[in-house]
């Protein structure tokens, strides 16, 4: 399967602002791209590069004052197959884990394992480990939060999301992402292009997705508590703690997002 994908996101800045940007495609994907997929500027700007400690491409940039638009636009193979299920995949031990994974099974800045580990136990300390916890822990948070655009709000956490029960896709996947690591299970927050193939198109703007990944049967799988089934065409950008970690874009001073557009769709 062939995708096209890409953004076009515009900043207005008073003054020279320097941004850190996380809009690349990530390193692991980066040999399905069939086109570069390169982050070009408006006005022309110097753009440096570098990878964090998750291994996501980093850029960074001076916008200078008056508006400011990033731009790509990539081609990229897939398999086209849904996101790999696994019910058998088991839950390890802590002290099994391998050490640089424990940082997945600590607290963050939107991801309070303290406030929410009660109630984790509460709701999950009957099930089995394993891939039947997490398929849990999505049904729930699939059923708790109510999905709306209009309720999107960056400075929402997991505990928040869990008390208000309403938020978009990176709220599905700070409270999955908590209750897995209060259920001893690393989970680690991902961002980045899913399209809508194989599903009815919905009736809203192009957007980036947030999901998640659990460690489990001694690899990464991908679980989405946002859509709660299997999806085809997901392309990382980035992943890490949580939002923190993949903001898509971290400015140094004063702007307005006055411009954004995303673009996720099958070539046939």
């Amino acid at each position: 399967m062939r995708i096209r994908a890409g953004y076009e996101i515009s900043f207005d800045c008073p003054q020279t602002t320097p941004m850190l940007l996380v809009v690349s495609v990530h390193p692991s994907r980066a040999g399905d791209l069939l086109t570069p997929g390169i982050i070009t500027a408006e006005p022309a700007l110097r753009l440096s590069t570098y990878h964090d400690r998750f291994d996501n491409l980093c850029t960074r940039i001076l916008a200078p004052p008056g508006r400011t638009t990033i731009t790509t636009s990539f081609d990229i193979a897939d398999t086209g197959l849904p996101d790999e299920e696994n019910w058998g995949a088991a839950q390890h031990n802590v002290e099994d884990l391998p050490d640089e994974l424990l940082t997945f099974l600590l607290g963050s800045r939107y991801c309070e394992t303290d406030r929410l580990s009660d109630t984790a136990w509460a709701l999950f300390g009957n099930t089995a480990p394993g891939w039947g916890r997490v398929a849990a822990i999505c049904d729930f948070v699939h059923q708790h939060i109510k999905f709306n655009y209009q309720d999107a709000r960056s400075t929402r956490t997991a505990w928040e999301g869990y008390q208000e029960g309403r938020g978009v896709c990176r709220d599905y996947a700070h409270l999955a992402v908590a209750f897995c690591r209060c259920m001893n299970i690393p989970a680690r927050y991902c961002t980045g292009y899913l399209g809508d193939i194989g599903v009815p198109p919905p009736d809203a703007p192009g957007d980036f997705s947030a999901w998640f990944e659990a460690y489990l049967g001694g690899r990464w799988y991908t679980f989405d508590a946002r859509h709660n089934q299997p999806r085809i065409g997901r392309i990382l950008m980035a992943r890490g703690r949580d939002a923190t970690d993949v903001a898509i874009s971290t400015v140094f001073g004063p702007s307005v997002l006055s411009g954004f557009t995303v673009w996720t769709d099958e070539v046939v």
